[in-house]
């Protein structure tokens, strides 16, 4: 079985929060710098992580933006 990786963890964590309402659609997400912080990971794990998140849907967001909560819900997204 694989490491369970910090970009893993950040995953998980977010997409809890996401699920459990704490970051409702349309919310914005913490900073990267907050992410850092409080997982003490990378900028390149927060944005690994919040990219991987975009791509199935659950946030939103341009480069250089803010990224936000999308109104996707998680049934199996990893």
């Amino acid at each position: 079985m694989p490491a369970y990786t910090k970009k893993q963890r950040l995953i998980d964590a977010l997409t809890s929060r996401i699920e459990s309402g704490e970051y409702p659609p349309g919310a914005k997400l913490p900073s990267g710098t907050e992410l850092c912080a409080e997982f003490d990971v990378s900028r390149q794990v927060v944005r690994s992580a919040v990219d991987w998140l975009k791509a199935r849907g659950l946030v939103e967001g341009a480069p250089a933006r803010a990224s936000s909560c999308g109104s996707r819900t998680v049934s199996s997204a990893h």
